[in-house]
């Protein structure tokens, strides 16, 4: 078997898969495909399963049942194949505080195998579109927690991945640097990458992606083009149609409805 891409193979395909912890169900029988050159959308409620189903992907944590395949190629038969074809920012991020971001990607790159000389000139222009030139010094352990994303996106990046699975890669990210991101990630789908990205904040998901699966207590409720799955109606309405919105009744939280300082009728101060 090839240790590319399998020809006409989902960039992600999910089977069956589930995870529990204890008593709960965190993952329950999630079926998905996500094509080639996606960028793609995981999106629900806090919760809802997106981590633990991009942790199994990545091969970081075991399913209890289910197989996944990255590229044609299965998670947990094939982790050798699967590693080289991924690239991974998870959450939590687990960098060394005690490294610079170039030193960081210098080791990277060595275990990946690169030519040295590529993995300077390959993290030196990450570093500078990333805004992280001024930083790439510096140790990791003084960084914002968006440098780290930023650090840890150029990581994943820099073997040039089939697939990029990022979990809630925006998150503690500024607007301007979001946009970069934005953009370097159209980049990398525009040549044929795809990217799976977990977030709860449909803005983003809607101005970023083409593709979205809708994920609530472990299970799939729609996935498609982001089109399609939206029906003609913003991401918002249509992920809380199919989710619920979880607003209060009109009775609940009167008190708030007081001015400050003024105790609701029958309260004390």
């Amino acid at each position: 078997m090839t240790d590319g891409p399998v020809p006409g193979a989902p960039a992600l395909c999910a089977r069956g898969l589930s995870k529990r912890f204890g008593p709960r169900v965190a993952v329950d029988r999630l079926d998905v495909d996500v094509p080639v050159g996606s960028f793609c959308g995981l999106v629900g409620p806090n919760g809802s399963g997106k981590t633990t189903t991009l942790r199994m992907a990545a091969g970081l944590q075991r399913p209890d049942d289910g197989r996944v395949w990255i590229a044609g190629h299965d998670t947990w038969e094939e982790p050798g194949r699967v590693k080289a074809l991924l690239g991974v920012v998870p959450d939590p991020m687990h960098l060394f505080d005690r490294l610079t971001a170039r030193e960081l990607l210098g080791h990277f790159g060595e275990l990946r195998g690169l030519d040295p000389v590529d993995v300077r000139r390959r993290g030196d222009e990450l570093l500078g579109v990333l805004g992280l030139e001024e930083a790439a010094g510096s140790l990791i352990g003084g960084y914002s927690h968006g440098m780290r994303k930023k650090t840890a996106l150029a990581a994943a990046l820099l073997h040039r991945p089939a697939v990029l699975l990022l979990d809630e890669p925006f998150e503690g990210v500024d607007p301007v640097a979001a946009v970069t991101v934005r953009e370097l990630l159209g980049r990398f789908c525009a040549g044929g990458g795809t990217v799976v990205f977990s977030s709860h904040v449909m803005d983003m998901v809607e101005r970023s992606c083409d593709h979205v699966v809708v994920v609530s207590d472990g299970r799939v409720l729609a996935a498609g083009p982001i089109d399609t799955v939206r029906g003609g109606t913003s991401l918002e309405q249509a992920f809380i149609g199919m989710v619920g919105s979880g607003a209060s009744g009109a009775g609940e939280l009167g008190w708030l409805d007081a001015a400050p300082g003024i105790p609701p009728p029958g309260g004390s101060t």
